[in-house]
């Protein structure tokens, strides 16, 4: 025993240095739940029968002394080999803490002579500057006097072209003015810039003048301008090869003098804007020739157009609209004839017919920005001035081809005070007309009364000159350019549209006593055809784009905001911008057919009262009557039926026809079976009679307006069914609704359901329990 305890702790270190090579998060956990008793516990159990025998303890014990000695022998090598490498660490550490001081040494001895060298240097580095500053400012002198100079012999070369007639050179040296102007646009030398413009400027004036006399002389000999029609072509002919050539020559030099023109134009234009409000747009300047060609036609615009003529007239503006538009028409054969072949051969992408129209056209946007402003308080002539300048517009896009990315004249009416003027003048001429013609005599008669084939809708005349009034207010603002300003009349339009509604409203109330009256339908009609009609402009393309634009400028585009689910509907396109409107239309249309369809109710009610009375119990079999005729008591009823439908369909539109017969047959049919079916008893021929009157006679009275009628009086056809049936029939069928009934609470017996038998006979609207109703109704077979 003591043998095994001795070997203990030599076996506790061999454990401890295998366990000693394993990871520490492995061999940690395992010191820790195994301790040294525990260790020499589990050794003396494993060894139990061993121990038993004292040789084998003996050789246990050798075993163990030679591990406990080999674990020493280990110990004592691995401690002496620690101290030699610590110290060769500490001895590298100081090798290193010495080299360091000496290159801190080395540092400070160089930092110390770079700053006194620098010191030394500075003396030469100011002197050094001083000279590059002055060699600079030198240079900048040198390229100062050499522009000037460059200036000075650019005017020379220009003035010695004059005098020797070389227009080209000269023109050249311009642009070469011009160019050394642009690249001085940054400098700050603004002696040498005002110095060169003053000189581009007066070469310039002296090239333009010199050339402007020449071509205004040609331009006379071809007999420009062309105030009226010409009567031939303009074109020079074969023997006026020298015109022409000459008309060539002049306009590519004036072509070449471009660049410095359009220079001295944009200065000319910033500079007035400075001093004037910057928010109006820069045009591109015209082509030279063009501007040349078209003084002419200045001078005569603004002598009759302008002071104290006669023909300067804020009330006749289509005196100077017509005759700009005659100018276009009598002047573009000669530009696109003549002028437009000498631009395409100088390289020039320009229309010389749409540059006329431009240059012609900046003369009426002047004209009319000045008699705008004048007319913001004369109601007559400001609305005379805006549809002069609508047909202005359409005319010049449509006979004159004017591109639609250039800016006409529509632009000019979008101002705030001009625009806000024409929206109120539009709604003030609206509701004139509104009150107009809902007073007129033929207001609530239809124009196409006489010719059934022209107008289904049969809309009274007040609607349709109505929704023609808001066509012509869509058709002058359909082609503005500013989509804003198109919603704007478009809530207009909304606007006039329920003020209109409101109006039929107050009429209808006045008429409603008399809901089958002639005005009482025509309002229902105007009602159904202005409904109509926006449902159509809500499909339109134009309307689809402003939906479009509402919705991407948002609570912005309508004054009244739209809500997150409208905007998304709008969106998606699912609905339109006249939903609201179509709505309230729609609640209006609904409450004119229910009074209506009332009030002959309650006429049929009267005229069916002595057939709700009739003695069914009383009435001979089928088989006791030679031939079946209608009752007696029905022929006021049936009559008034047939005279009321013929009525309705004379009045009333097509549409609402159709939902007037079916909401009466509709009406009729629940009538017919609550108060004459189910309060009576039948007998087998009150139930033929009944059904004679309802199948022969009733429903083809709406036969003439659909081909099964029948199935609008669901009600009475199926309870005249089973009030036919047969005795034997009856009471099988009696019987399997109350087995029905009574077994409904078990489990499936596999009998089929009351319903497949009452479909089988052709009745699918009536419930199980209703026909029990009706089966209780017939006395022939059943007791009381």
């Amino acid at each position: 025993m003591a043998a095994a305890v001795t070997g203990t702790p030599a076996r506790a270190e061999s454990e401890i240095t295998t366990r000693s090579s394993q990871p520490a998060h492995t061999a940690a956990p395992h010191r820790e739940a195994l301790s040294a008793e525990d260790f020499v516990a589990g050794f003396l159990e494993d060894r139990d029968t061993e121990l038993m025998c004292p040789k084998t303890v003996g050789e246990l014990m050798e075993h163990l002394t030679e591990q406990n000695n080999t674990l020493k022998e280990q110990v004592l090598t691995v401690s002496s080999l620690v101290p030699p490498k610590v110290s060769a660490a500490l001895s590298a550490v100081e090798d290193a803490r010495c080299s360091l001081e000496a290159l801190l040494q080395r540092e400070q001895l160089t930092f110390n002579i770079l700053h006194k060298h620098l010191q030394d240097a500075q003396p030469w580095m100011d002197k050094l500057e001083q000279t590059c500053n002055q060699v600079d400012f030198i240079e900048r002198h040198m390229k100062y006097l050499r522009c000037l100079q460059h200036i000075e012999e650019l005017s020379a070369t220009v003035q010695q072209c004059l005098m020797t007639s070389s227009a080209w050179e000269a023109i050249r040296a311009v642009d070469s003015m011009a160019a050394l102007d642009y690249g001085l646009n940054q400098s700050r030398c603004s002696h040498l810039q005002n110095f060169l413009q003053a000189t581009l400027s007066f070469w310039h004036k002296i090239m333009k003048d010199r050339l402007t006399s020449d071509f205004e002389k040609l331009l006379t000999q071809l007999h420009w301008p062309i105030i009226s029609p010409p009567t031939q072509s303009l074109t020079p002919t074969p023997s006026c090869q020298e015109t022409e050539g000459q008309l060539e020559l002049l306009v590519g030099q004036l072509l070449a003098l471009q660049t410095s023109d359009d220079l001295l134009s944009q200065r000319t234009l910033d500079s007035s804007e400075a001093l004037s409000s910057p928010q109006m747009s820069k045009p591109a300047p015209l082509c030279l020739p063009i501007q040349i060609m078209l003084l002419p036609l200045n001078k005569r615009f603004k002598y009759h157009f302008y002071g104290n003529r006669q023909t300067n007239s804020v009330s006749k503006p289509e005196w100077y609209l017509t005759q700009v538009l005659m100018w276009m028409g009598n002047n573009s054969t000669f530009m696109e004839e003549t002028i437009q072949p000498i631009l395409d051969r100088g390289g020039v992408t320009l229309s010389a017919k749409v540059e006329l129209c431009r240059g012609l056209l900046s003369l009426v946007q002047e004209k009319v920005t000045s008699d705008a402003s004048k007319l913001l308080y004369d109601d007559v002539l400001f609305c005379h001035l805006v549809e002069e300048v609508l047909q202005f517009e359409k005319e010049l896009r449509s006979n004159h081809s004017y591109p639609a990315e250039l800016p006409g004249v529509l632009h000019l009416l979008l101002e705030d005070a001009v625009l806000q003027k024409w929206l109120t003048m539009e709604k003030k001429m609206a509701v004139e007309k509104m009150d107009a013609m809902l007073s007129a005599e033929r207001a609530w008669s239809s124009q196409y009364k006489d010719i059934s084939d022209m107008d289904d809708l049969k809309a009274p005349d007040c609607a349709e000159t109505f929704m023609t009034l808001l066509q012509v207010i869509t058709e002058r603002y359909r082609t503005l350019p500013c989509p804003s300003a198109q919603l704007k009349f478009l809530e207009l339009q909304k606007e006039l549209v329920d003020d209109f509604r409101i109006r039929l409203t107050q009429v209808m109330k006045e008429e409603s006593r008399c809901p089958l009256g002639v005005r009482y339908c025509a309002i229902l009609n105007a009602v159904n055809y202005i409904s109509t009609i926006l449902g159509d402009w809500g499909n339109d393309v134009f309307f689809l784009q402003l939906q479009q634009t509402a919705v991407s400028l948002g609570e912005e585009a309508v004054p009244g905001g739209l809500g997150i689910m409208e905007m998304g509907r709008l969106a998606s396109l699912e609905g339109s911008l006249f939903d609201g409107l179509l709505a309230l239309l729609d609640r209006l249309k609904g409450d004119m057919l229910g009074r209506l369809l009332d009030f002959l109710m309650r006429e049929i009610k009267e005229k069916a009262k002595p057939y709700c009375q009739e003695r069914w119990l009383s009435l001979p079999s089928q088989q006791d009557q030679s031939t079946m005729s209608l009752s007696s008591t029905a022929c006021p009823m049936m009559l008034c039926v047939r005279d009321r439908l013929l009525n309705l369909h004379q009045v009333l539109g097509f549409s609402l026809f159709h939902l007037a017969w079916q909401g009466l047959a509709e009406r009729l049919d629940n009538f017919l079976y609550q108060d004459v079916i189910l309060c009576n008893n039948f007998s087998d021929g009150g139930a033929a009679q009944l059904q004679f009157d309802m199948t022969r006679n009733l429903f083809p009275l709406f036969g003439h307006y659909c081909k099964k009628p029948e199935n609008f009086f669901k009600h009475v056809k199926e309870a005249c069914i089973i009030l036919c049936l047969n005795v034997g029939s009856a009471i099988l069928l009696r019987s399997l609704i109350k087995e029905s009934d009574m077994t409904r609470d078990c489990a499936g017996t596999g009998d089929p359901p009351p319903e497949s038998a009452l479909n089988e006979l052709g009745v699918f609207c009536l419930a199980p329990c209703d026909v029990l109703i009706l089966l209780s109704l017939r006395t022939s077979w059943f007791p009381s």
